[in-house]
């Protein structure tokens, strides 16, 4: 089986928010304050979970992307992650994480399958890191990123959200570390998650960015790979590690965009920039049989599909509002 949109792009990505909770305040993401937390009840179970990750393996879906608010501090995360990984025809399971419970779930996440992760990581000053996240230590990511490396995750992915004249400067010493690690170092616009108004002050296209790279390394563009997704590589020469660079919003990639996400509250959202999303928990908790839900969750994927945009509208005249932040959408 397969999964196709309306504009003929197979979809066979699936990212499952497990919490819309997180333990920073990341400035681009959420509310100094935080937001209202889901109730407890409506936060899909994991067998419910289980249920649609299930039916979506069945009917194409190769990959699957652990994600939050930060899936770390769900209780039970990595018992989850062993019965994904243990579904028939799932070729991939990876993890999104601030990296800063890191440390003492590498081992345990290691052993359960994952061997993809992506680390949440503005910059490399303590001060500024306290800046942007408003709470944590970089300390504690540190230990995360070593202990990663160290049982042999790879690769690890490091996601800089460049933020003009907040975090730019640092772009330099980024490249330096992918010079002397074999991180891969994706930068990545800024841009409307719906953490409040969207300050242009801080944007920064992907070009400028390019541009500041290439001051400090040498860089030549590698070719697509399965996993890079939406990032367009670049080696570096004399380099352990490589960067990449991912434009929502000057260069959007939605013609190859492959994914469905599932939110905490098990809505499925075929766009990140719309707040169009189709409710399952009705069908996973009506008390029907398997093939009832079965039949339920086909027609919430077409219509998923159906609705799935040829891309999204956001420009620099028009910046949308979205419902949600990235942390209740998922990342």
């Amino acid at each position: 089986m397969a999964l196709f949109d309306l504009h003929h792009r197979r979809i066979n990505y699936l990212r499952i928010s497990v919490i819309d909770r997180c333990n920073l305040r990341c400035l681009y993401c959420m509310p100094e304050q935080g937001v209202d937390a889901l109730p407890h009840d409506e936060i899909l179970t994991y067998e419910e979970i289980i249920r649609v990750a299930g039916y979506a393996v069945c009917n194409g879906i190769t990959k699957i992307r652990i994600t939050g608010g930060e899936p770390l501090i769900r209780r039970g995360v990595v018992g989850l992650i062993e019965r994904l990984y243990r579904i028939p025809g799932l070729v991939d399971i990876s993890l999104t994480t601030n990296g800063t419970l890191l440390k003492d779930y590498a081992r345990p996440l290691f052993d359960a399958g994952v061997r993809r992760v992506n680390i949440s990581l503005d910059t490399l000053d303590p001060v500024m890191f306290r800046r942007i996240t408003r709470q944590g230590s970089i300390e504690d990511v540190w230990a995360g990123i070593h202990t990663a490396e160290a049982l042999g995750f790879a690769p690890i992915k490091l996601n800089m959200v460049v933020l003009k004249g907040v975090n730019d400067h640092e772009i330099p010493a980024f490249v330096r570390l992918a010079l002397e690690k074999p991180y891969h170092i994706r930068f990545i616009e800024f841009m409307p998650t719906g953490a409040g108004p969207y300050q242009m002050d801080h944007y920064m296209p992907t070009h400028d960015t390019i541009a500041r790279v290439a001051e400090c390394a040498g860089i030549s563009p590698l070719p697509p790979h399965v996993n890079d997704g939406p990032a367009k590589r670049y080696r570096i020469l004399g380099g352990r590690g490589s960067v990449g660079f991912i434009s929502p919003m000057s260069s959007h990639f939605c013609d190859t965009c492959n994914r469905l996400r599932l939110t905490a509250d098990g809505r499925l959202r075929s766009c990140l920039f719309s707040d169009r999303e189709i409710h399952l928990k009705p069908v996973l908790r009506n008390g029907g049989s398997e093939k009832v839900i079965d039949e339920g969750l086909r027609l919430l994927f077409h219509e998923a599909l159906q609705y799935k945009p040829a891309g999204h509208k956001i420009n620099f005249n028009k910046i949308p509002h979205l419902d949600r932040t990235m942390s209740g959408i998922g990342g």
